[in-house]
């Protein structure tokens, strides 16, 4: 049993790898047909990336592919192994370093700003120091459900340590909270593209430079080496890569 196992683990691995080095050599074919193209591509991507892009990419899509289909799945992790497998066609999030042979490009970079009410006491001075930023109470932005982070690790090289009062699953949840209570939170700049309304009318929310330095977020598009001889992956990429030039100011 235990051999006949391995066999089926080896047989399986050997297939992947052929298609994989047949689909790397195979032809580029240049008459891509996106009228009558018809083809699901699985993206992976937080929530943040969905609630600002996901609109307007499918918009995108449709007005020039409009037999595609697009699957959307949560973004738990950085785990490689979905794009290796064929899962998934194209993640897009912020690259890791496990898996030097996974393709990327650029999308945009994003940087952290802090958020809190309009009439919040925070703004009483306008000069936030970070001992008044650090005796909030805030709301922070975890998809492992964790207390700490980017943040945190800033403030504790000061001498300074927040209260973190609740952790949500992602940064809309917590600006949800932010509008309506007295907690502040952080978010990506990008992320507040839907909330401009609440910006520009001054009604809800403000934003705020963080007293502390935070590292540039680099957000990219991932793929399997694979797929870059595919025409309409390389069609995907390119509309994907559209999209955020055109709503996110890339």
């Amino acid at each position: 049993m235990y051999r006949r196992r391995m066999r089926l683990n080896i047989r399986e691995h050997v297939y992947t790898l052929t298609r994989d080095v047949q689909a790397v050599l195979r032809p580029q074919h240049r008459d891509l047909d996106l009228k009558t193209l018809d083809r699901t591509f699985v993206l992976r991507a937080n929530e943040g990336f969905l609630n600002i892009a996901a609109a307007p990419l499918v918009t995108a899509i449709i007005k020039e592919a409009p037999l595609v289909r697009l699957r959307f799945t949560p973004k738990p992790d950085k785990d490689v192994l979905p794009l290796r497998e064929g899962r998934i066609d194209l993640e897009i999030g912020v690259r890791g370093v496990s898996a030097p042979e996974i393709r990327s490009r650029l999308l945009f970079r994003d940087t952290f700003v802090g958020v809190a009410r309009i009439g919040h006491s925070l703004f009483a001075d306008e000069d936030i120091s970070v001992e008044r930023y650090a005796a909030c109470r805030h709301v922070v932005a975890s998809r492992r459900g964790t207390f700490r982070g980017p943040v945190d690790d800033a403030l504790e090289q000061l001498g300074y340590q927040r209260n973190v009062s609740v952790v949500v699953p992602g940064f809309p949840d917590a600006l949800e909270i932010v509008k309506q209570s007295d907690l502040v939170t952080h978010v990506p700049r990008s992320c507040l593209v839907n909330f401009a309304d609440d910006l520009t009318r001054g009604t809800k929310v403000r934003l705020f430079q963080l007293p502390v330095k935070t590292s540039e977020i680099a957000i990219s598009s991932m793929w399997h080496p694979r797929m870059d001889a595919d025409p309409a992956h390389r069609w995907l990429r390119h509309t994907v890569q559209a999209v955020c030039q055109e709503f996110l100011a890339c």
